[in-house]
């Protein structure tokens, strides 16, 4: 990819950015949210149309005016979100439009016999007959990628692909990306993991602001000159932040603002009790199904307990749905902002009221100089970019989509916000700005309940720490000095006294 330039209305996404790719090589894409990887992507895989610059594949300039036409020059990516059909089988999804015929209908038995070929080259343990929604996400992201293989890509795009797998998960996703490499297949790897970044792949391109800053080789370059080249300057302004964080006097709380007594939920979590102070930053840890996300959605109502209740100051009540706990001043960020968050067709503005618009009513609107008001308020405040209040919330980058929904909460003025995943798959900068926002917001007198799968994060922000384990409540510490070798301790602690108590024959 040569100069390639896309602009849309006043924002120049790309700006004579260059891109190349070899055959047998895993090339880390890098750069900050909004820094162009997306576009870069949709570019080369005919969503977005280039506005100048020219791809050049196999030595042979091309146009891609749509996907397909991309695909057919051997180009396949795998997003974050898995776009699979669930209640097909894994067959029927990786052969899906190019299905074998016989008779005039589709050969069931070719295509699960060609579709567990292609498995087994990818030493991959999946029965081609069985249906992917049965699967982990970790499988369905691998069945997608053994579909990319399928078609024959030349280039493969992995956009985020292992934000939601385990430490097992990425090991057996990386073992499939180096049999593609050394097929000779060019693997084009986004991730804002930086240990994974330098496990797995071998040049680097890094972007900022839509331009191309430098083409590296990775073994020659450190984590902290890649930090410095994504974000344009010093590490210093990152520090600033990290004392910013640390400065949080978690000593400093005030009163009980809400109190979860003996919430259960049938297969989702074991009886539990919790307190939430003012001013207080509570971290929900644990390994991955421990129980986090199913404790956030009860105590916001998305999910309705079987026992229990929570008291709001001194009044009690069961959650019957999230309508009750934002008349309380309660909200919620889900994990899933794909599905549960962002309305990609609405404009920045339109996603940034909407829960204010829905706790007036609908025939109450807010009043056109309050709307300009509070979304110019946010987008200054949370450094939202574009900085463009009707901008399609869908050609945002993943963190500032994340930024618009933390701004849809706050401008509710809740006293009680439940973060589920808000740094998840988005960039060093983005993080440490959501980060000192959190941290800033405690120090406000909000009580905040902080969920994430990087321990190193939670017990950065945490004041309190409540350790989950097999979907029930194990720990509460406060945070004082503790490291993650603590919490870890903790987690394996509880499974030898498991094992102790329930031995195996």
């Amino acid at each position: 990819m040569q100069g390639i330039s896309i602009t849309f209305g006043a924002v120049r996404a790309l700006d004579q950015v260059s891109l190349r790719l070899f055959p047998g090589e895993v090339h880390a894409l890098m750069g900050e949210n909004g820094a162009g990887k997306s576009t870069m992507i949709k570019a080369l895989t005919g969503v977005y149309t280039i506005d100048s610059g020219r791809i050049v594949v196999g030595g042979e300039q091309v146009e891609f005016g749509t996907p397909a036409a991309s695909q057919a020059a051997g180009i396949s990516t795998v997003y974050q979100e898995v776009n699979l059909v669930t209640n097909l089988t894994v067959a029927e999804n990786m052969m899906l439009g190019r299905e074998p015929r016989r008779f005039g209908g589709i050969n069931t038995r070719a295509m699960n016999r060609k579709a567990g070929e292609t498995l087994q080259r990818l030493g991959l343990d999946v029965d081609p007959a069985s249906v992917l929604g049965d699967h982990p996400i970790a499988v369905q992201q691998l069945v997608a990628i053994a579909r990319a293989v399928d078609v024959e890509a030349r280039v493969l795009i992995l956009d985020e692909p292992t934000s939601s797998l385990d430490a097992d998960e990425v090991a057996k996703l990386f073992e499939v990306m180096r049999t593609l490499r050394d097929d000779g297949v060019a693997i084009v790897f986004v991730s804002h993991f930086l240990d994974q970044i330098y496990e797995i792949s071998d040049r680097m391109t890094i972007l900022r602001n839509g331009r191309l800053v430098e083409e590296r080789m990775v073994s020659e370059t450190s984590q902290l000159e890649l930090v410095k080249l994504m974000i344009g300057r010093e590490l210093e302004a990152l520090e600033q932040i990290d004392r910013e964080v640390a400065a949080t006097d978690s000593a400093d709380t005030g009163a009980p603002v809400m109190k979860v007594l003996g919430l259960s939920r049938k297969g989702s979590l074991e009886t539990t009790d919790l307190e939430l102070h003012e001013g207080e930053v509570v971290g929900l840890a644990g390994l991955l199904g421990s129980g986090r996300t199913e404790l956030a959605r009860l105590l916001f109502g998305a999910d309705t307990a079987d026992t229990g209740e929570v008291q709001f100051r001194s009044e009690r009540r069961r959650l019957r749905s999230p309508r009750h706990a934002i008349d309380r001043k309660v909200a919620f960020s889900s994990e899933d902002r794909k599905a549960e968050g962002v309305i990609g067709d609405l404009t920045v503005a339109d996603n940034m009221l909407l829960a204010l618009q829905a706790s007036r009513g609908w025939l109450r609107p807010i009043p056109q100089s309050t709307r300009t008001t509070l979304v110019q308020e946010y987008i200054e405040k949370l450094d939202i970019r574009p900085a463009d209040p009707q901008a399609l919330m869908r050609n945002l980058s993943g963190g500032n989509q994340q930024k618009v929904l933390l701004a849809r909460w706050l401008i509710t003025q809740p006293e009680v916000l439940i973060l589920d995943e808000p740094t998840r798959g988005i960039d060093i900068g983005a993080k440490a700005q959501i980060q000192a926002t959190v941290a800033d917001l405690a120090r406000q007198g909000l009580s905040v309940v902080f969920i994430s799968a990087e321990l190193e994060e939670v017990l950065r922000l945490s004041d309190r720490l409540v350790v989950m384990r097999d979907r029930r409540k194990i720990a509460e510490r406060r945070n004082d000095g503790l490291s993650v070798s603590d919490v870890l301790e903790i987690i394996a602690g509880e499974a030898r006294q498991d094992q102790e108590a329930h031995p195996r024959d």
